[in-house]
């Protein structure tokens, strides 16, 4: 890398109107750590405020997806030439198995170094069909691919196939979503888990180290996942191992969500930038 030159950083995701999470969420995170960052749309969600605000799903095409891959390959990949290589990727929401099979072809042939995998599952149970379809699909084909996975409390538990209401339970989920994956795992217990702290779980099948901070609220923050995936994606840009990468991750989104921002909408979302205002 040119001494001059920016850590680089893609994210393949989802745009979310309202900016609080998804790619957007994204974008802020590698900006306030330093890492220059490119996006490659997957879908656009748009909450519905006449419907509870419920998400409004619009995939983008499968051609333009694997064009804008060729894309940012041919201009940071190991062959472009750029003082940069495009060496770690984060990956959001994917939305549809036609998605992910297009998304695995292109990991595969880019053989990233990183690959982050913020494991976004759709199916709660009772939405057989596409739901599932998709949510197995990621499993199958992109959970293998990944070297670090950041799931929350549900996805953990679809994850691990086990129930968790305890740190320890936590911590036999991570160990087992590495046993399945052999990435290294950042599990969120974050506000479901009760206490007063917020906890997650790192590791990478030697470390284990729980990751605490006290609740701030007891209520879910919009772009507190993908800001932790994004964070993590960010150091590991920059050289860090995957242990100080999950402990810069819970940091910054510490602070995003005490400066979480507030709108019309039932929800707050995190703000990447509050930690310096």
């Amino acid at each position: 890398m040119s001494p001059n030159a920016p850590a680089l950083a893609l994210t393949i995701a989802g745009s979310e109107a309202t900016g609080g999470a998804g790619a957007q969420a994204d974008l802020k995170t590698f900006q306030e750590l330093g890492v220059f960052g490119i996006v490659n749309l997957t879908c656009i969600v748009s909450f519905d405020p006449k419907d509870s605000w419920n998400h409004r799903f619009v995939p983008v095409d499968q051609q333009v997806i694997a064009d804008q891959l060729e894309a940012t390959v041919a201009a940071y990949g190991p062959q472009s030439g750029a003082p940069s290589i495009l060496e770690t990727v984060k990956i959001g929401m994917l939305g549809s198995p036609d998605t992910i099979g297009t998304v695995e072809t292109a990991l595969k042939n880019a053989a990233f170094k990183h690959v982050v995998l913020d494991p976004v599952l759709i199916c709660k149970g009772q939405e057989p069909g596409h739901a599932l379809d998709t949510d197995q699909a990621l499993k199958a084909q992109i959970l293998p691919l990944a070297t670090f996975v950041t799931p929350n409390h549900f996805e953990a538990e679809s994850l691990s196939g086990l129930k968790i209401n305890t740190v320890e339970d936590l911590k036999a989920a991570a160990r087992r979503i590495h046993e399945i994956s052999g990435a290294a795992v950042l599990a969120k217990g974050g506000v479901r888990l009760e206490g007063p702290d917020a906890v997650d779980v790192f590791f990478d099948g030697d470390t284990l180290e729980v990751l605490s901070a006290p609740k701030e609220g007891e209520v879910a923050v919009s772009g507190a996942g993908c800001s932790l995936a994004a964070a993590v994606t960010a150091e590991l840009a920059k050289g860090a191992t995957t242990l100080e990468a999950a402990r810069t991750a819970k940091a910054f989104v510490t602070e995003g969500i005490r400066n979480r921002v507030s709108s019309g909408a039932p929800f707050t979302a995190l703000w990447q930038g509050g930690a310096g205002r």
